[in-house]
């Protein structure tokens, strides 16, 4: 430097200046010092621990050496965003106190981690994934700047206001809506049609009497004979007008068969002589979801979306009682004993099973154990039990009028069990996996998964598909979502035949009480098949 510039450093005019101004002579008072004298420590002896190299270097800058390096784009904007962020380099001192209460404050927006005990709905656990609660938008001005990664969505309001509703607002049904609901409610809502060929026969019976003029005693203990695997079709059902939703012999005899649908309607067939429809059932609003004979076949109950339970007169079609939780009834179950025959249990949407009385029309007990939806009920043990499955993936076995669960069956691998049967020995329960499954379970004091017995072959999972045994046990039946039948032998768990039984799935099947080889079976596609 002292080269350069002669022994007056201070003479030269700063190097970033815009305009350097030539001094033809010095004006003031010359310090005779160079500026590596100025850089070197003048008093004291030298730090031993110091690199003297360093000292004695050129700043460039006022404050040190300052070099010149090249970022990308990306990273330069990464940096620039986390300081823009954070307030700017203008941003103000905020002392710990400050940062801490602003830090509790967005705490206090994270939802809550939920109770580890509910597994889906209000309150369930979320654990370490809880979110914060943020607005959903927020009104900006029309020439204010949005964020880099913020969404603008513009939006018009209606010139003159009318079709824009407050929220809050009460608004009055439609007067055409009013009218036909006031004609409902004066011819009732529940109606039925009959349209048998005669409603009475020469004797004055009507259906529910059991044909004698047969070559098949209809009275006759079920399950006494021998079954065999149907061949061919026999006849067919086409009067609902969507899915079948679910398929009851009448007890015992078996000589009427009643069917619930999508279309909103129940209808009851005649199995024998003429094979015609003969009663639909109306009231539902919405696609009954279950029905359920009692233990005589006087009476049924059926369910819907629409979420009322309807008992019916299944001789004169009239709707005798109508029940409500509030909640979408799943599955129904009579129970089958004489001594609590007017008393039948509902699972419901909201983890509930609960146990309505026909005479007093009331709630009498209340099972709430379950963590999801209930899917099936089955009463096991001479009907002093019964055996709940539910979309929490868990089996739950319950002593009748104990709300207390006495067995708790879920295991890790196991999936939601959408439909069961009982086994007609009492001792095992089958159950239809969502895997694509057929799992054993015993029916008895232990409820142990029986792990020899295993049904595969048939596809299930994502649909609600019915199983059933035939009569003395032998064989073991289920729907498939690919349209077919598929029957298994009970003792070996091989699968016998595949029954094509039309292009939509099939969910409901059910197996004659009395005939050697006749199974009902009806889907998606709306249409029962009878196979002998």
């Amino acid at each position: 430097m002292g080269d350069q510039f002669g022994e007056y450093p201070p003479n030269m005019a700063p190097q970033d200046a815009l305009v350097v101004r030539e001094h033809a002579e010095p004006n003031h008072a010359v310090v005779p010092y160079t500026g590596e004298d100025l850089a070197r420590p003048t008093l004291g002896p030298l730090n031993p621990f110091k690199d003297q190299a360093n000292v004695l270097k050129r700043k460039n800058v006022l404050t040190g050496s300052a070099e010149e390096t090249f970022i990308s784009e990306h990273t330069f904007r990464s940096k620039h965003r986390a300081l823009e962020g954070k307030g700017g380099p203008e941003r103000e001192h905020r002392s710990g106190a400050e940062i801490k209460e602003e830090n509790a404050k967005l705490r206090a927006g994270r939802q809550k981690k939920g109770d580890a005990t509910i597994a889906d709905g209000d309150g369930a656990y979320l654990g370490p994934w809880a979110s914060y609660k943020k607005p959903e938008w927020e009104e900006v001005g029309h020439e204010e700047d949005l964020a880099s990664d913020e969404e603008v969505e513009y939006v018009y309001e209606d010139e003159d206001g009318d079709d824009v509703i407050e929220s809050g607002a009460v608004v009055s049904a439609p007067a055409a809506a009013l009218a036909r609901r006031k004609e409902v409610e004066e011819m009732g809502a529940e109606t039925t049609i009959f349209h048998g060929s005669a409603e009475f026969d020469y004797q004055g019976r009507t259906y529910m009497h059991v044909p004698q003029d047969l070559d098949v005693d209809l009275g006759k203990e079920s399950g006494s004979i021998t079954n065999y695997i149907p061949k061919k079709l026999v006849h067919t059902w086409k009067h609902h007008g969507g899915a079948v939703t679910a398929l009851r012999f009448y007890p015992t005899s078996g000589h009427l068969l009643l069917s619930a649908s999508a279309d909103t309607t129940v209808k009851i067939f005649d199995v024998y002589h003429n094979k015609e429809l003969l009663r639909s059932y109306c009231g539902h609003t919405k696609a009954v979801t279950d029905v359920s004979f009692n233990h005589d076949g006087t009476q049924f109950v059926s369910g819907s979306f629409d979420r009322s339970m309807k008992l019916w007169d299944t001789e004169t079609g009239k709707c005798l009682s109508k029940f409500s939780s509030g909640k979408t009834p799943n599955v129904l179950r009579f129970n089958p004993s004489v001594e609590h025959s007017t008393e039948f249990l509902v699972g419901l949407s909201d983890n509930k099973i609960v146990q309505y009385d026909t005479r007093t029309r009331e709630l009498v007990q209340e099972y709430d154990h379950h963590l999801n939806a209930i899917n099936t009920i089955t009463f096991v043990d001479d009907n002093r039990r019964f055996m709940t499955t539910s979309d929490d993936k868990s089996i739950r076995a319950w002593d009748y009028n104990i709300p207390v669960p006495i067995k708790y069956i879920a295991e890790p691998h196991m999936y939601p069990i959408t439909r069961a049967t009982l086994h007609p020995s009492q001792k095992y329960l089958a159950c239809q996996s969502s895997d694509n499954q057929v799992l054993v379970y015993g029916a008895t004091d232990k409820f142990r998964q029986n792990r020899k017995k295993s049904f595969r072959g048939h596809n299930n999972a994502g649909t609600a598909i019915d199983l059933a045994f035939s009569p003395d046990g032998q064989f073991l039946a289920s729907g498939d979502t690919a349209g077919f039948v598929v029957f298994w032998d009970w003792k070996t768990c091989k699968m016998y035949h595949k029954l094509p039984a039309g292009d939509q799935a099939i969910t409901s099947v059910l197996w004659h009480p009395q005939e050697t080889s006749k199974v009902v079976a009806a889907g998606l596609d709306g249409v029962i098949r009878y196979w002998d």
